[in-house]
Parts: structure tokens; sequence; C-alpha cells
């Protein structure tokens, strides 16, 4: 075997069993875990709980509460900015419950390109 191919001295071989497997879990850990995710729900109101909405973790609009009382004819922008609020708040917490519980599952490891 010529110089400079091979084994690399020191390295022990590379990855062992043992990285590969805990690589392999880790994976799967992710995979279960975007799935939980992903069904998760999450609520947020606006307009002191004149609105309310719910979203999954995928970001889709499961449910959207309005109380009567904020229904104004005169005043439907006021409406249309509480329901957007609330659907917004109810992504942010979606999106912040994602990444906290990745990094924990990581160990804080930026494993960027893995689309959550």
């Amino acid at each position: 075997m010529a110089k400079g191919y091979g084994r690399m001295p020191g390295m022990g071989g590379g990855m062992n069993m043992n990285m590969i497997k805990q690589a392999q879990k880790m994976q799967q850990d992710m995979l279960r875990m975007q799935q939980e995710l992903q069904e998760k729900e999450y609520s947020a109101a606006s307009g002191g709980g004149m609105v309310t909405a719910t979203v999954n973790g995928k970001h889709e609009l499961k449910n959207l509460t309005i109380d009567p009382e904020a229904v104004d004819p005169e005043d439907v922008e006021m409406l249309q900015d509480m329901v957007v609020a609330a659907v917004n708040e109810a992504m942010r917490a979606a999106d912040a419950d994602a990444a906290s519980t990745m990094q924990s599952l990581t160990g804080g490891l930026n494993l960027g390109g893995l689309g959550l």
C-alpha cells in the first residue's frame, strides 16, 4: 500500500459501529419528533381573546374562533387584523416549539438543511 493511503494513524479506522448506531438512532428520533411536532396543535388569541386561532405543526389552520362581539360591520379591518395576529402568533408558537424540541434532541448541534 502506498504511503498516504489506507488508515490514518490515530484515527482508529474512521467511524466505529457505535458512532454509526448513535447517528442512526438520532436520525430515527428526529423523524419521530418531526412527525409528533407536525401533529401537535398550537393556539393563540388576539384582541383580548376575541379571536383564537389553532394551527398544527405543518402550519395548517385547524380552527378559528371569533367572538360575535368582535364582528363590527363598521370596522372589518380590525377583525381582519385580529385574525392575522392570532394565526401568526400560533404559527410562531409552533416554530418555537419545533426549534426547542430539535435543539434538545441534537444537543444544540447545527444540523442545517434538515428542514423542520
